[in-house]
């Protein structure tokens, strides 16, 4: 990468376990993608009435080459694996990974990019798309 991880916690404090897997994470997603440009993962414990459920929520933003981004930010629902911070951070390197993967492929044209809807009718021609 050519800027450095950043870690951020959110209502919780700083673990050094949590930021040594994070870290561990993001190098393993580098093996698939060494062209990531900049990765920002956020590790927080809910505010409010989630508190007391304790469900950890991880979102990991990625940037790549010509701008792309790729964004994994779902909130859990209430499933009780979000307990555990282990699993909330392999969880979210897990998606990212599948999608940064997904966008690697686009950007190697492995994939046919889906193409611009173009309205028509029969009485009229085509209009121009953009």
């Amino acid at each position: 990468m050519r800027t450095p991880l950043r870690i951020t916690f959110q209502n919780t404090p700083s673990s050094a376990a949590i930021r040594r897997l994070i870290e561990g994470q993001a190098t393993h997603l580098e093996q698939f993608f060494g062209r990531m440009t900049a990765c920002h993962v956020v590790f927080k414990l809910p505010d409010g009435n989630h508190r007391s459920s304790g469900l950890y929520e991880v979102t990991v933003h990625i940037k790549m080459p010509g701008g792309a981004t790729v964004d994994v930010d779902r909130t859990p629902s209430l499933d009780g694996r979000f307990a555990d911070p282990q699993f909330a951070v392999t969880d979210a390197f897990r998606r990212a990974r599948r999608r940064l993967l997904d966008r690697a492929r686009v950007m190697r044209h492995e994939v046919k990019a889906l193409h611009k809807r173009i309205e028509r009718t029969l009485d009229r021609p085509p209009q121009k798309a953009g």
